[in-house]
């Protein structure tokens, strides 16, 4: 059911303007469906003369017309308005108020001016759009066009009496002046003119009702119906003309490239059950009721949509379109001008970029947004029908500098977000949208169209042993065996004797030496086959586990592998390694062209996997060294895993390029944890960073994709300011995500961007800071040989068997930095048995802060502001800074050990190591011991923690310091010590001070006293809880080392 409302004129309108004018407009509501009209300047009896169609859908709602003057500076101002309930007009006889004269109230009961004029309009129901009104004087009205943009003088007032519209001939002058204007392709246009013909020919002032009686209406509608449908030719020749445009477009050179995403971030992504040429006609076709069913939604008017051309020689395809933007909270209704361009058609990819420009904002003349549809074809849907992927983005294009360009920029985003939501909600009322369920689904029945061949065992036997080896042992075999039956016993002679028959001759010899030979190959032919059968298929149809990312290959075919095999042929199958597990399919004998159709599921992963590795190996036997007949590698970071839904893989190495070997392979990767992914993955590395981890907008994420060109799963967890350093120091960022680690400079125009996987990376290590790195840790990362080559010019040295190596350093924040990028490195190095280690939770005795989970759910992490508390920098009274330390004893013992032993513990030779690794320190490793000050020796010392001490297996980094007691035969070992990789270890550094001095009473002996203090960076509410853990530990620790130095001297003795 709809209502139908003439705004016709308005009269008595109070002057707004200093001018002693106004310039109205009138907007109309009803519930969220707004319009409006146009502005007449300058007038205080106004007349409009447009319809307005609003849809009902709740007879309680109320019509709010309301008059406003126009102000081109700031808000409009109010004039007045009324409110019809729907249901008055429901009740009324015929559904309708008929046309009437309304006065118009003020907003508030206390303003000044209560006098604010009157508006004359019709307010009916009506359930088509064939509208005749027939006034009581017989008077015929023209129908009204909505947004219809027509002047006409006032029609005669009557305030008591019948309204009185102007006469036909007037009505007539004024459509001719405006011809253009009328839609006369309309039935309602159609009659219109027929009316206003009639009382031009009749030449009188008002049409009578018996003029009127005198139509043959029958005759008259069947010839107006007649001509309009002899127009849809002409209507479908637009439609034909833009289909032969977009031909126009395919048929020229376009390039490869897809256009990428505009900087300012992407409004729309999502993948639509619709072929990607049929998405383009319904968006951007001139016949579509798209742009004017989303236009009426959004309460935009006066929407006029011009004509496709092609320019510049037909090198570009333009429109233009134009209407009135609905006023929002903060702005108000603006006129609108978009011009849309065709970068990209080819039949497949469409690609349309808008230039919007609003000159009556605020600062509209001095920036355009631009918004970038673009249209690519989505994964291929199980009943054949093919899916597209629709991208919207944007951008700020200013064309000079301002100083409200921020403002400018948040308005435009927030005003877009709230656009392209009703865009895409509308969107998908008429097209079905697709999700990850779908194209799980899609992937479930294309592999379950995949048979595999069956094969006989029979037939594999006789295809497998139908050779001349296994046809002449058997040959021969009955050859002897015929001979045998044939012959007489020999007698015996030599050195036979009964149950031992020796050769007579050297030509049985080698009779016998053959026989033997070919014996043998036929029994290992026979091996090779039993255990080839037992091979087969071994892990085709075994089902992942888990929830995740989930992997599935199908392998469906081979081409032209190699022949090693003397026969000509080969028996390939092929090995799948993926994040440390393998996938081996069967075994097809002589076979150079092999068909398998074997699926092969990983378990679910806790990350997106990097790396597909496959190798096709010639089965030669289960104890034999298999021959390689090819291999490759699928990076999944570099590619779109829509594209490896079915693709041809070349193989690489010697004998696969000679033979153009290849696979035939289908890949899926889905994710079943759906969004949460992403959190629960940043959540897992802030327990193993210690550090509260920002979740990145989406907006961030896109850029982040574009500058490395980066599926979209990838996602960012943070990033770094520093320095590359090659032959010079090169400021820019790292960047690190979840399958990544990647830098970007640009200095002067001069852009530096490349990136590694985790996986590539052999090791990392930490470079004491120098005068070159500013007095800034350096971050060492060795890669593996052959690896990283698209990143080698950001590489600072290649060794000798091609290890690249990058230089990281001046980090504003390097423990954070530090901890970071080896919880990340070692998430994609670790095995999957070593990663559920780090972090179960359990009650073994370690270094721990806390349970995770309270730590996660109740501390609220403050933000690491300042890191750069270097260790090997710092000088104070006692050169470390342990004056400022609240230091308490925490070990004393007298050991039967002589000082001079018990030194050598910090000695740096192969009793230190010994006992440290006894202690659970892995990895143990230290600098030499050189001279910091006068009878001051400093080194540095790292290891990590072995998971029977920490669960978490951190890591130390410390610096020890050594001097002799004043006055006293001892010595006095000062130690820094810094945690890494264990929860809230950036809240503190550990403090330790030893003190080894001779007993005077014993010939024999020392005493050792162990002091500790905790040197807080950032305050917790778990600091009295991780005291007590710490000095726990040390006491144990120190009561093993010290126990183990008394065991080695008495040993050594």
């Amino acid at each position: 059911m709809k209502l139908l409302v003439r705004v016709i004129e308005a009269r008595n309108i109070p002057a707004m303007d200093p001018n002693g004018f106004s310039d109205p407009y009138v907007r109309l509501q009803l519930g969220k469906q707004k319009f409006k009209t146009k502005v007449v300047k300058k007038c205080l009896n106004p007349s409009w003369f447009e319809e307005f169609t609003f849809k009902v859908e709740d007879l309680k709602e109320e019509l709010v017309v309301s008059v406003l003057d126009e102000d081109k500076y700031f808000n409009d101002d109010f004039v007045g308005q009324i409110k019809v309930p729907i249901s008055q007009v429901f009740d009324a006889g015929d559904c309708s108020l008929g046309t009437a004269w309304y006065p118009l109230q003020p907003k508030t009961k206390k303003a000044k001016n209560k006098d604010c004029g009157e508006i004359l309009l019709t307010i009916c129901f009506t359930q088509n759009n064939l509208v005749l009104d027939l006034n009581s004087g017989g008077d015929l009205v023209p129908p009204l066009r909505k947004s219809a943009d027509i002047t006409v003088d006032s029609p005669s007032r009557s305030s008591n009496g019948p309204l009185r519209f102007p006469s036909p001939l007037r009505l007539e002058e004024v459509a001719s002046s405006k011809e253009e204007k009328w839609n006369t392709k309309s039935i309602a246009g159609r009659i219109a003119q027929v009316f206003n013909k009639n009382s031009d020919n009749k030449n009188s002032d008002t049409v009578s009702t018996t003029s009127s009686k005198d139509l043959d209406l029958p005759e008259l509608l069947e010839n107006i119906i007649h001509d309009v449908y002899e127009d849809k030719p002409e209507v479908q020749s637009s439609s034909e003309n833009f289909e032969a445009l977009i031909k126009s477009m395919e048929m020229r050179e376009q390039g490869s490239e897809i256009p990428g995403n505009l900087s300012a971030g992407v409004l729309v992504d999502q993948l639509y059950a619709i072929a990607p040429p049929e998405l383009n006609s319904l968006l951007f076709s001139p016949d579509s009721s798209f742009h004017k069913s989303l236009a009426d939604l959004q309460g935009s008017t006066e929407l006029q949509l011009g004509p496709w051309k092609l320019e510049n020689s037909g090198e570009s395809l333009k429109r233009t379109i134009s209407y009135t933007k609905a006023a929002s909270k903060l702005i108000r209704a603006l006129k609108t001008t978009e011009e849309q361009t065709y970068i990209r058609a080819d039949g497949k990819v469409f690609a349309v970029l808008a230039s919007v420009s609003t000159p009556e904002a605020p600062y509209g003349s001095i920036f355009r947004t631009e918004v970038l549809y673009c249209i690519t074809p989505g994964p291929e849907l199980p009943s054949e029908e093919q899916s597209s992927h629709l991208v919207i983005s944007w951008r700020m294009n200013f064309l000079q500098s301002t100083m409200m360009k921020g403002m400018i920029e948040g308005g435009a985003r927030q005003g877009l977000k709230d656009s392209f939501e009703q865009y895409a909600s509308y969107l998908a009322q008429n097209v079905k949208p697709l999700d990850i369920k779908d194209i799980s689904s899609d992937k479930e029945q294309i592999l379950a169209s995949l048979q595999v061949e069956p094969q006989s065992d029979w037939k594999l036997a006789v295809q497998y042993f139908a050779n001349f080896t296994v046809i002449s042992t058997i040959f021969m075999g009955l050859y002897v065996l015929v001979h045998i039956w044939l012959a007489m016993p020999s007698t015996i002679q030599g050195l036979e004797f009964g149950g031992l028959d020796l050769p007579d001759s050297l030509g049985e010899v080698i009779v016998c030496g053959v026989l033997v030979l070919q014996g043998e190959r036929v029994l290992h032919l026979i091996s090779r086959f039993m255990q080839a059968r037992v091979q087969k298929g071994s892990d085709h149809g075994i089902k992942a586990q888990g929830d995740g990312w989930l992997l599935t290959v199908a392998l469906i075919e081979g081409s032209n592998l190699a022949a090693v095999d003397s026969t000509g042929f080969s028996d390939p199958y092929v090995v799948f390694t993926c994040n440390g597990k393998t996938r081996t399919s069967s075994i097809k004998f002589q076979k150079s062209d092999p068909h398998w159709n074997e699926i092969f599921e990983f378990d679910a992963m806790d990350d997106p996997p990097s790396v597909l590795d496959l190798e096709v190996y010639d089965f030669d036997g289960p104890f034999d060294e298999a021959t390689s007949l090819g291999h490759a590698e699928i990076n999944f970071v570099k590619t779109n895993i829509s594209d490896l839904a079915d693709v041809w893989i070349p193989l690489q190495g010697k004998l696969a390029q000679a033979c153009q070997s290849k696979l035939h392979l289908r890949i899926f990767l889905n994710n079943t944890r759906g969004s949460n992914v992403v959190k629960e993955y940043i959540t897992k590395m802030e327990k193993e960073v210690g550090k509260k981890i920002r979740l990145r907008s989406p907006q961030t994420n896109s850029a982040f994709q574009k500058l490395f060109k980066l599926p979209p799963e990838e996602f960012l967890i943070n990033d770094f300011t520093c320095h590359l350093k090659r032959k010079m120091p090169l400021q820019g960022r790292l960047f690190l995500s979840a399958r990544i680690i990647g830098f970007h400079a640009d200095l002067f125009g001069h852009k530096t961007t490349f990136f590694f996987l985790w996986e590539d990376i052999e090791d990392i290590q930490v470079v004491p800071p120098t005068l070159s790195s500013i007095g800034s840790p350096i971050v060492v990362m060795t890669l593996r040989p052959g690896r990283g080559s698209d990143a080698s010019h950001g590489a600072k040295t290649r060794d000798g068997e091609g290890r690249l190596k990058f230089h990281f350093q001046s980090f504003v924040s390097f423990n954070v930095a530090h901890r970071t990028i080896m919880a990340l490195w070692k998430a994609r190095a670790l095995s999957p048995e070593q990663k559920v280690q780090i972090v179960e939770e359990s009650e073994a005795k370690s270094i721990h802060i806390g349970e995770e989970e309270s730590v996660a759910k109740t501390h609220e992490v403050v933000e690491d502001d300042s890191d750069g508390k270097s260790l090997q920098t710092e000088e104070s009274g006692s050169i470390l800074g342990l004056d400022d330390v609240s230091m308490s004893l925490a070990y004393s013992s007298v050991l039967s050990v002589p000082t001079s032993f018990v030194m050598e513990l910090f000695g740096g030779g192969e009793l230190d190591r010994r006992i440290m690794e006894r202690a659970g320190c892995l990895n143990y490793s230290h600098s030499p011991w050189e001279p910091e000050n006068d009878d001051v020796y400093q080194r540095q010392t790292y290891y990590k923690f072995d998971k029977r001490v920490s669960r978490y297996r951190g890591e130390v980094t410390s610096t020890q310091q050594k001097s002799r007691l004043s006055e006293r035969n001892g010595w006095l070992v000062e130690e820094v010590m810094t945690l890494h990789g264990v929860p809230l270890g950036d809240f503190f550094n550990l403090h330790l001070r030893y003190q080894i001095e001779d007993l005077p009473s014993r010939s024999v002996g020392c005493n050792v006293q162990v002091s500790l203090g905790i040197a807080w960076l950032k305050s917790t509410k778990y600091q009295k809880r991780i005291t007590k853990n710490i000095r726990s530990y040390l006491q144990e620790r120190l009561m093993v080392m010290f126990s183990m130095l008394e065991k080695e001297f008495v040993s050594a003795k």
